[in-house]
């Protein structure tokens, strides 16, 4: 048995068919994750820890249907860094990361605003789970089904979906000082895109960070005071 395993089974221990989440024992136990430099050097542990909290309460759900695998995407990155990472949860391993667009309503080099509002170009928040790819406008595409009422329900209708972009490249950064946006979508490099895509299609969980308090406030996931209270205090510290 893996020490990660072990780590999740302490922090998410499961009783018949409810789960009991125990947030401080997440908390406790990250620091077990710097044995595993890939994950612990690159991606935030607050971030790293509510990204767990919502896999497991929505594979407890039966809304996430592949297991193991993770996507994270932390917007408190500014776009000419590499901010989206696909992690495999059962090894401890960091599988891909990289570059990633907002929404151009959201923000310039930086995400600030987001919304769940067809027409807003913004990026959504919160938990979503991938769909079947598809050729489209964009060419080898990625449906994205948002799994949080009126944080990111809407993203089918709104056409969110991971594909490939030109202005998600270093050269565009070179020359704007940032990477290109979006209508909404977290578009990717033409170098990663078909890689990043069958590395996580198929009902994997992909979560969406940003650090200030309402997404943690609003969001049904942290469904008991305890749990909401810490995760707001999370992820705002």
């Amino acid at each position: 048995m893996s020490i990660l395993f072990m780590v999740l089974m302490m922090a998410f221990p499961v009783q018949g068919r409810s789960m009991t989440v125990d947030i401080p024992s997440i908390r406790k136990n990250i620091s077990v994750f710097t044995q595993f430099p890939e994950l612990s050097n690159r991606i935030n542990p607050k971030v790293l820890r509510m990204a767990l909290l919502g896999y497991y309460s929505l594979k407890e759900q039966g809304k996430v249907s592949r297991d193991g695998i993770l996507t994270v995407i932390d917007f408190n990155i500014p776009s000419v860094d590499e901010r989206l990472f696909v992690i495999d949860i059962n090894r401890g391993r960091l599988l891909y990361s990289g570059l990633v667009a907002h929404g151009r309503g959201s923000g310039d080099n930086y995400a600030q605003s987001f919304s769940n509002a067809p027409g807003s170009h913004q990026s959504s928040l919160g938990f979503y789970t991938t769909g079947n790819t598809y050729d489209g406008k964009h060419g080898y595409s990625l449906r994205l089904l948002g799994l949080e009422r009126g944080i990111n329900d809407k993203a089918e209708s709104r056409s969110i979906v991971i594909h490939g972009a030109d202005y998600v490249s270093y050269d565009f950064i070179k020359k704007h000082g940032r990477l290109g946006r979006s209508e909404g979508c977290p578009a990717l490099s033409f170098e990663s895109f078909q890689q990043v895509i069958n590395l996580i299609k198929g009902g994997s969980c992909l979560f969406i960070y940003h650090g200030g308090k309402d997404y943690a406030s609003s969001s049904t996931l942290f469904k008991s005071d305890i749990a909401r209270r810490q995760a707001v205090s999370e992820h705002v510290s």
